[in-house]
């Protein structure tokens, strides 16, 4: 199994690191998967209480998010018996639009690839170390909770 976690502070596009991914997969192995299942999140344009969001500030812990989030694929990865997991996340400022959040899954069938990036995504919503503040007319104010699946 394998997975490769990137926390990162600038803008990326999630389908260079797609791209990127299956590239690196490829070097000297065979394919590893037959169904993969991709998610692509990104900056809703709105704030929680329905203002025009000017940006989203994500907060973590180094080193911490990073392992808790290795941890969470690897565990899930297991448990549905897939083959790879992929995920990339930013941290910083974001503006409305911009991609917050990459994952991919490879497995021998879509079923368990499918199920396996949804609860990839729930996790990393739920459990990893990230601080969020929404920023509307000039003022910040920190997310107390999660939105809804």
């Amino acid at each position: 199994m394998q997975v490769d976690v990137d926390l990162l502070a600038t803008p990326f596009d999630p389908l260079q690191s797609l791209a990127a991914w299956h590239a690196s997969r490829r070097v000297g192995r065979p394919c590893i998967g037959a169904a993969e299942a991709h998610f692509i999140g990104r900056v809703r344009p709105l704030a929680a209480d329905g203002s025009p969001l000017e940006a989203l500030e994500i907060e973590h812990y180094p080193g911490m998010t990073e392992r808790r989030i290795v941890a969470i694929s690897q565990a899930l990865a297991l448990d549905h018996g897939v083959a790879a997991v992929l995920v990339r996340h930013r941290v910083g400022r974001l503006k409305p639009d911009e991609p917050i959040v990459v994952v991919a899954v490879t497995a021998d069938r879509r079923g368990p690839a499918l199920r396996c990036c949804q609860e990839v995504l729930e996790r990393l919503k739920h459990e990893a170390p990230f601080w969020k503040r929404e920023w509307v007319n000039g003022g910040g104010h920190w997310v107390a909770a999660n939105t809804p699946l």
